[in-house]
């Protein structure tokens, strides 16, 4: 992102929303992301901080899970954040729990799920629901992510498309960052042949070609959205990260990211 973009998106309601926060006093504002986002947010983030003033102190970890890295299992015990970043259903379901505001809730992309195989292998067909189901069947393994993509093919869309029996076996939860890894590395290995996982986690990782995304029918709708938590302690600098992210100067950011940008400039 150029410098000028962030200035004058700050230059209006973000300059009059940092004054608010007090912002002559820099703050550390607690982030807490999934890998899903990332990119975006390490991209924009440093500009944010320099403009701004504050500090982003930040963890990583699932959007959902049974990992201890994962950030329900953070915010449950008891892990200090001012703002996460993650899947938007898991950001509905924190807001039931209790651990995030539900209503500070804010869309910032849509993301979908796409199938990369190993550089130089053949890419099967996924063009419609019926060769996606024999490419799930003809595969020898298959490697998905522990967190939301993940959740979704194992207890939702191999039952839907009936091959859940079919694919137990040869199929294989990859644990993501910050310990683990993309789905993309394990298939790059060659120890997956085919992988799955959102397409921002798939792009710009070496050794695996990308087959593309799965059919439009039987995406679940993903996003990514921003939200204060319930012990949010900079909820005013929290809050200014989240409209700089969801705004049309992160727009390109979003895009190359392999993410569809909910505004536009």
């Amino acid at each position: 992102m150029k410098p000028w973009s962030l200035a004058r998106w700050l230059s209006g309601f973000g300059v009059a929303l940092l004054l608010m926060a007090g912002a002559a006093s820099a703050a550390d504002v607690y982030v807490m992301i999934s890998a899903g986002f990332y990119g975006v947010y390490s991209e924009l983030g440093p500009a944010f901080e320099r403009t701004s003033g504050h500090r982003l102190v930040t963890t990583r970890g699932p959007s959902m899970g049974d990992s201890p890295e994962a950030i329900p299992t953070r915010l449950a015990r008891g892990e200090i954040a001012d703002v996460v970043i993650l899947d938007g259903g898991a950001a509905d379901e924190l807001g039931r729990r209790g651990l995030v505001r539900a209503d500070s809730k804010v869309e910032l992309a849509r993301s979908m799920i796409g199938m990369v195989v190993r550089a130089g292998a053949t890419k099967p067909d996924i063009s419609s629901v019926e060769a996606f189901r024999s490419t799930l069947l003809a595969a020898k393994s298959i490697a998905y992510s522990d967190s939301g993509s993940g959740t979704y093919l194992s207890t939702t869309l191999f039952a839907k498309l009936g091959v859940a029996d079919q694919v137990a076996a040869k199929s294989r939860k990859v644990r993501g960052p910050p310990s683990g890894e993309p789905v993309a590395a394990v298939v790059a290995r060659g120890e997956a042949e085919i992988g799955f996982q959102q397409l921002s986690e798939l792009m710009h990782v070496p050794g695996v070609t990308f087959v593309g995304s799965i059919p439009a029918e039987l995406q679940p709708g993903f996003s990514f959205a921003g939200a204060l938590t319930s012990t949010v302690r900079q909820p005013e600098a929290a809050s200014a990260l989240i409209r700089f992210l969801g705004s049309p100067e992160a727009a390109p950011a979003i895009s190359k990211a392999g993410l569809t940008p909910l505004t536009v400039r």
